[in-house]
């Protein structure tokens, strides 16, 4: 059975396996971000991160970036890695086949895969083969770094963020209905690295057509997310900057003729009153 506790050396470097799991937010989903690290008698001596989506996972890099002199070690070392390694035939081989040929003791896991196809079953693997194995250190710091991939599995929905920008005195936009920019560079920064990190952005047609927006990533590294426009009477102007063809485009509508350049349509029997102008 999985020894579930925590230790604060094990916090140590298990935070460091969720810093490096950071870094391919963006670029790894519908995988989990995961961050993977090698410590032998207090040193790390390799680690890595799942860098894209159909790349190697984070322990074969970690493995990888492990030099050839200090390879005689990896038995003795401690594995750290953010979600439990997986056990089964994906876009690249099962990572627990990988840690059984390194013939490593020990495997601190933060938390179990969300993932049926993984779901204890790397756990057990390991176990069975003679390696301890923790679970559970810092467990909710890893579901919230992957909160996405975990609401998937778990709740079989999206995962959703809601953003804006607020005045002080709580307005979110111009009595006119003219743009009015209420962040600054940092925040402006922050909502593309969101952009970059979610697979799809949603706006009403009265944004659409007050802000005339882009709804792209610019400002920071990583793809654009679908740009999603709820669009009720099939009227908006056909120059607005969502149509430009720069990223995917979808339109949910009530109109069954409506048409837009460089966008799929969607046509809906019924839409949100929130989305109504």
């Amino acid at each position: 059975m999985a020894i579930w506790y925590l230790c604060d050396m094990h916090a140590v470097y298990m935070r460091r396996c969720l810093e490096l799991a950071s870094l391919g937010l963006g670029t790894v989903a519908p995988n989990p971000a995961v961050g993977c690290v090698l410590v032998h008698n207090g040193f790390v001596i390799g680690e890595g991160w799942h860098h894209r989506f159909g790349g190697h996972h984070a322990e074969v890099e970690a493995l990888g970036s492990v030099p050839d002199s200090l390879h005689p070690l990896i038995a003795e070392s401690t594995v750290y890695v953010s979600l439990e390694p997986c056990s089964h035939f994906g876009k690249t081989p099962p990572c627990v086949d990988l840690l059984l040929r390194h013939q490593v003791k020990r495997v601190v896991i933060a938390t179990l895969d969300a993932n049926p196809l993984v779901a204890g079953s790397g756990v057990k693997r390991l176990e069975a083969a003679g390696v301890e194995v923790i679970v559970g250190v810092l467990e909710e710091e890893s579901k919230q770094l992957n909160a996405a991939f975990f609401t998937y599995h778990t709740l079989k929905r999206p995962y959703i963020t809601l953003k804006w920008a607020e005045s002080a005195d709580g307005f979110i936009g111009s009595l006119d209905g003219h743009p009015l920019h209420l962040s600054n560079e940092q925040a402006d920064m922050f909502v593309h690295k969101l952009r970059a990190e979610h697979s799809a952005i949603l706006v009403g047609g009265r944004t659409a057509l007050a802000d005339n927006p882009r709804l792209t990533n610019r400002l920071w590294t990583g793809k654009n997310p679908l740009r999603v426009i709820m669009d009720t009477h099939g009227d908006l102007p056909d120059s607005l900057r969502v149509f430009d063809g720069e990223a995917e485009t979808l339109v949910c509508t009530t109109h069954q003729q409506a048409s837009y350049p460089h966008a799929r349509m969607v046509v809906c029997s019924r839409m949100l009153r929130l989305c109504h102008r």
